[in-house]
Protein backbone atom coordinates (compact mmCIF):
# COMPACT_ATOMS: atom_id res chain seq x y z
CA UNK A 1 0.00 0.00 0.00
CA UNK A 2 1.50 3.31 -1.00
CA UNK A 3 1.47 6.48 1.09
CA UNK A 4 -1.43 7.98 -0.82
CA UNK A 5 -3.70 4.99 -0.10
CA UNK A 6 -2.58 4.91 3.53
CA UNK A 7 -3.33 8.63 3.90
CA UNK A 8 -6.80 8.16 2.39
CA UNK A 9 -7.50 5.21 4.68
CA UNK A 10 -6.35 7.09 7.80
CA UNK A 11 -8.32 10.17 6.76
CA UNK A 12 -11.45 8.03 6.29
CA UNK A 13 -11.06 6.44 9.70
CA UNK A 14 -10.47 9.81 11.38
CA UNK A 15 -13.51 11.26 9.60
CA UNK A 16 -15.65 8.30 10.72
CA UNK A 17 -14.64 8.74 14.36
CA UNK A 18 -15.21 12.49 14.20
CA UNK A 19 -18.60 11.97 12.56
CA UNK A 20 -19.59 9.37 15.19
CA UNK A 21 -18.55 11.66 18.05
CA UNK A 22 -20.40 14.59 16.50
CA UNK A 23 -23.56 12.48 16.08
CA UNK A 24 -23.40 11.46 19.74
CA UNK A 25 -23.00 15.08 20.82
CA UNK A 26 -25.81 16.20 18.52
CA UNK A 27 -28.08 13.51 19.96
CA UNK A 28 -27.16 14.46 23.54
CA UNK A 29 -27.77 18.16 22.81
CA UNK A 30 -31.10 17.32 21.15
CA UNK A 31 -32.22 15.26 24.13
CA UNK A 32 -31.18 18.01 26.54
CA UNK A 33 -33.13 20.61 24.51
CA UNK A 34 -36.19 18.36 24.44
CA UNK A 35 -35.91 17.76 28.17
CA UNK A 36 -35.60 21.48 28.86
CA UNK A 37 -38.68 22.28 26.79
CA UNK A 38 -40.64 19.39 28.31
CA UNK A 39 -39.82 20.31 31.91
CA UNK A 40 -40.47 24.01 31.30
CA UNK A 41 -43.88 23.21 29.87
CA UNK A 42 -44.88 20.50 32.37
CA UNK A 43 -43.80 22.47 35.43
CA UNK A 44 -45.21 25.72 34.06
CA UNK A 45 -42.04 27.73 34.63
CA UNK A 46 -42.41 31.47 34.21
CA UNK A 47 -39.56 33.27 32.42
CA UNK A 48 -38.36 34.62 35.77
CA UNK A 49 -38.42 31.16 37.37
CA UNK A 50 -36.72 29.58 34.37
CA UNK A 51 -33.89 32.14 34.51
CA UNK A 52 -33.13 31.18 38.11
CA UNK A 53 -34.02 27.49 37.87
CA UNK A 54 -32.05 26.27 34.85
CA UNK A 55 -28.55 27.14 36.09
CA UNK A 56 -29.29 25.27 39.33
CA UNK A 57 -30.85 22.33 37.50
CA UNK A 58 -28.06 22.06 34.94
CA UNK A 59 -25.38 22.05 37.65
CA UNK A 60 -27.33 19.38 39.55
CA UNK A 61 -27.92 17.30 36.42
CA UNK A 62 -24.25 17.45 35.40
CA UNK A 63 -23.08 16.33 38.85
CA UNK A 64 -25.69 13.57 38.95
CA UNK A 65 -24.61 12.38 35.49
CA UNK A 66 -20.97 12.38 36.58
CA UNK A 67 -21.72 10.31 39.68
CA UNK A 68 -23.85 7.81 37.84
CA UNK A 69 -21.65 7.33 34.84
CA UNK A 70 -18.24 7.40 36.45
CA UNK A 71 -18.71 5.71 39.79
CA UNK A 72 -21.68 3.41 39.31
CA UNK A 73 -20.56 2.29 35.84
CA UNK A 74 -17.16 1.31 37.22
CA UNK A 75 -18.86 -0.65 40.03
CA UNK A 76 -21.15 -2.42 37.59
CA UNK A 77 -18.21 -3.27 35.33
CA UNK A 78 -16.40 -4.79 38.31
CA UNK A 79 -19.49 -6.76 39.30
CA UNK A 80 -19.98 -8.11 35.79
CA UNK A 81 -16.38 -9.10 35.25
CA UNK A 82 -15.61 -11.17 38.33
CA UNK A 83 -18.48 -11.70 40.77
CA UNK A 84 -17.88 -15.45 40.88
CA UNK A 85 -14.24 -14.95 41.86
CA UNK A 86 -15.02 -12.13 44.31
CA UNK A 87 -14.33 -12.85 47.97
CA UNK A 88 -16.87 -11.92 50.63
CA UNK A 89 -14.54 -9.13 51.76
CA UNK A 90 -14.31 -7.73 48.21
CA UNK A 91 -18.09 -8.01 47.78
CA UNK A 92 -18.68 -6.17 51.07
CA UNK A 93 -16.24 -3.46 50.02
CA UNK A 94 -17.98 -3.04 46.66
CA UNK A 95 -21.38 -3.00 48.36
CA UNK A 96 -20.17 -0.27 50.73
CA UNK A 97 -18.90 1.78 47.78
CA UNK A 98 -22.24 1.39 45.99
CA UNK A 99 -24.13 2.46 49.11
CA UNK A 100 -21.83 5.47 49.55
CA UNK A 101 -22.47 6.55 45.97
CA UNK A 102 -26.23 6.10 46.40
CA UNK A 103 -26.01 8.23 49.56
CA UNK A 104 -24.04 10.85 47.64
CA UNK A 105 -26.75 10.92 44.95
CA UNK A 106 -29.42 11.23 47.62
CA UNK A 107 -27.58 14.11 49.32
CA UNK A 108 -27.12 15.81 45.96
CA UNK A 109 -30.89 15.59 45.32
CA UNK A 110 -31.67 16.94 48.81
CA UNK A 111 -29.28 19.86 48.32
CA UNK A 112 -30.81 20.62 44.92
CA UNK A 113 -34.35 20.49 46.35
CA UNK A 114 -33.28 22.83 49.13
CA UNK A 115 -31.76 25.28 46.63
CA UNK A 116 -34.77 25.39 44.33
CA UNK A 117 -37.25 25.98 47.16
CA UNK A 118 -36.28 29.64 46.91
CA UNK A 119 -37.10 29.58 43.17
CA UNK A 120 -40.11 27.27 42.84
CA UNK A 121 -43.15 26.46 44.93
CA UNK A 122 -43.42 23.02 46.53
CA UNK A 123 -46.13 22.16 44.01
CA UNK A 124 -43.83 23.00 41.09
CA UNK A 125 -41.01 20.95 42.65
CA UNK A 126 -43.37 17.95 42.73
CA UNK A 127 -44.32 18.67 39.11
CA UNK A 128 -40.60 18.75 38.28
CA UNK A 129 -40.06 15.29 39.76
CA UNK A 130 -43.07 13.98 37.86
CA UNK A 131 -41.89 15.61 34.61
CA UNK A 132 -38.38 14.16 34.98
CA UNK A 133 -39.74 10.67 35.49
CA UNK A 134 -42.19 11.00 32.63
CA UNK A 135 -39.52 12.30 30.25
CA UNK A 136 -37.08 9.55 31.22
CA UNK A 137 -39.72 6.82 30.77
CA UNK A 138 -40.65 8.22 27.37
CA UNK A 139 -37.00 8.44 26.31
CA UNK A 140 -36.28 4.86 27.41
CA UNK A 141 -39.37 3.62 25.59
CA UNK A 142 -38.30 5.37 22.40
CA UNK A 143 -34.75 4.04 22.70
CA UNK A 144 -36.07 0.49 23.16
CA UNK A 145 -38.24 0.89 20.09
CA UNK A 146 -35.33 2.30 18.08
CA UNK A 147 -36.93 5.64 17.35
CA UNK A 148 -35.29 9.02 17.85
CA UNK A 149 -36.32 10.95 20.94
CA UNK A 150 -39.24 13.31 20.43
CA UNK A 151 -41.24 15.59 22.64
CA UNK A 152 -44.65 14.19 23.69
Amino acid sequence: MNKKHLFILLFSIAFSFTNYAQNRMDRKDKIKALKTAYITEQVGLTPSEAEKFWPLYNAFDDKQFELRHQKIKSYLDRMESNTDQMSDKEAMQLLSQLEATEDELHQLRKKFNSEIKSVLSAQKIIKLKKAEESFNRSLLKQLREGRPARKN
